[in-house]
């Protein structure tokens, strides 16, 4: 298997990884908080928890298509690094918005926005 495939799929699984870690807390917290579904409000750390996984699997959508297409463009290592920024990001984005101090929420936030738009960048160059 080529080397860019690999760490593609390397940030793929993590990336999922997080994603089913924040939905696992949103679980848990429903059950903690005995909110019942479809219930999306009703505590102020459930509502936090819940928004922190809806905007993850939100960009989930977006960042792996162009992950996987900067992966096959140019090579492994930046798609990698970005990728990786990317579901790190995610985990300092949930901290963040779990508590009232919205600082960390900011950092994670930003710092995906831009992993996502330098694969978006890499994704575009590839193809021309």
């Amino acid at each position: 298997m080529p080397q860019a495939y690999y760490l593609a799929a390397l940030d793929t699984i993590l990336a999922v990884l997080v994603t089913f870690g924040l939905g696992g807390y949103v679980g848990h917290l429903r059950h903690k908080l005995k909110i019942e579904p479809p219930a999306t409000i009703g505590h102020p750390q459930f509502e936090r928890a819940f928004r922190a996984h809806t905007n993850t699997v939100e960009n989930l959508v977006l960042v792996l298509p162009v992950l996987w297409v900067a992966a096959v463009f140019w090579g492994g290592q930046i798609p990698f690094w970005l990728g990786l920024l990317w579901a790190l990001s995610r985990v300092v984005y949930a901290i963040g918005y779990a508590q009232t101090d919205t600082r960390w929420r900011g950092v994670g936030g930003g710092a995906g926005f831009l992993a996502l738009i330098g694969l978006i960048i890499l994704s575009v160059m590839g193809l021309f």
